[in-house]
C-alpha cells in the first residue's frame, strides 16, 4: 500500500509560480510512474503530467507543457510538478497518483493509488 500527501498549493497570481510536492510512504516509491492530475469546479478530472519510475520519462497535457515540470527525488520518495507562468484556467485540486509499474501513464483509471489533493488558485 502507498499513501501520498501532497503540499504546496495556495493563491498566486497570474503569471506566478508554484511548487507542489507529494510525497510517498512505502519503500518501492522507485518503483512507481507517478503522476499528476487536476480537477476544476464542475469538470471531469483530468491529466497534468506524468514521470517513470527513474524520471527519465515524462509527458505533458499541451496546455502546460512548456510552464509546468514534473520531476521526482526517489531518495526522498517524492514527486514534484513546478508550475510556471499560471494562468486563471490552471485554477484546480491538484492531485497526486502512482501505481506500479516504469513506464509513464495519462489515464486516470492506470493509477490505483491518489492523494487527497491541494487546492491552487490563480487570480487574474
Amino acid at each position: 500500500q502507498v499513501q501520498l500527501v501532497e503540499s504546496g498549493g495556495g493563491l498566486v497570481q497570474a503569471g506566478g509560480s508554484l511548487r507542489l510536492s507529494c510525497a510517498a510512504s512505502g519503500r518501492t516509491f522507485s518503483n512507481y510512474a507517478m503522476g499528476w492530475f487536476r480537477q476544476a469546479p464542475g469538470k471531469e478530472r483530468e491529466f497534468v503530467a506524468a514521470i517513470s519510475w527513474s524520471g527519465d520519462d515524462t509527458y505533458y497535457e499541451h496546455s502546460v507543457k512548456g510552464r509546468f515540470t514534473i520531476s521526482r527525488d526517489n531518495a526522498k520518495n517524492t514527486v514534484y510538478l513546478q508550475m510556471n507562468n499560471l494562468k486563471p484556467e490552471d485554477t484546480a485540486v491538484y492531485y497526486c497518483a502512482g501505481r506500479g509499474g516504469g513506464w509513464y501513464y495519462t489515464e486516470r483509471d492506470e493509477y490505483d493509488y491518489w492523494g487527497q489533493g491541494t487546492q491552487v488558485t490563480v487570480s487574474s
